[in-house]
């Protein structure tokens, strides 16, 4: 049972960081400390979410441990998807590839970041099926680490696209969120 319940936790990790770190175009482009700073606590935290301290884990009831299962499903949808869509342009660095285009299209043109919700949406729902107070605790880490880290690659993206303030105006950050439009009379 255990073994199952990690699988899931191991196909994350290989998705997020082994496809990045194993490509050779990523040793070209041109990192900073703060690019790697993000990367390497982001490592951390998904290591930290393999251990199990039984001492602290809570007692969930079924109809819980339910919902977070198919919480943590909806993430790997929305994580696959999302690195689907973003093809060439992936990447785990906040700066973008200098041959990086806009996508806007799929999953984007809802959520500016859905790579980090589905890695979101995959450790709370995982937390709350295996009952494991360290994973919760862990998501509410990464949820703080990827809105330091969205911000800093907005920043980012706004400097190297001039259309991604009007791109930001319509869709959420992690979630979609319906944009009432301004009318000008």
């Amino acid at each position: 049972m255990l073994i199952r319940k990690n699988l899931w936790i191991h196909c994350i990790l290989i998705i997020n960081c082994r496809i990045g770190f194993s490509n050779k175009s990523f040793s070209k482009m041109k990192r900073n400390a703060k690019d790697n700073l993000f990367v390497d606590i982001q490592l951390i935290l998904f290591v930290a979410y393999l251990f199990r301290f039984s001492k602290i884990d809570f007692s969930a009831p079924g109809w819980l441990q339910a919902t977070g299962l198919f919480i943590s499903f909806t993430g790997i949808i929305v994580l696959l998807t999302s690195i689907i869509t973003l093809n060439k342009n992936l990447s785990p660095f906040p700066t973008p590839r200098q041959s990086a285009t806009l996508v806007q299209s799929g999953i984007y043109k809802y959520i500016r970041h859905p790579i980090y919700s589905g890695i979101l949406f995959f450790t709370l729902g995982f937390s709350m099926y295996s009952e494991n107070t360290l994973r919760l605790l862990i998501f509410f880490m990464l949820l703080i680490l990827f809105r330091f880290k969205a911000v800093y690659e907005e920043k980012l993206l706004q400097n190297k696209f001039s259309n991604y303030a009007a791109y930001k105006k319509k869709t959420g950050m992690f979630f979609i969120v319906k944009k009432k439009e301004i009318r000008r009379t």
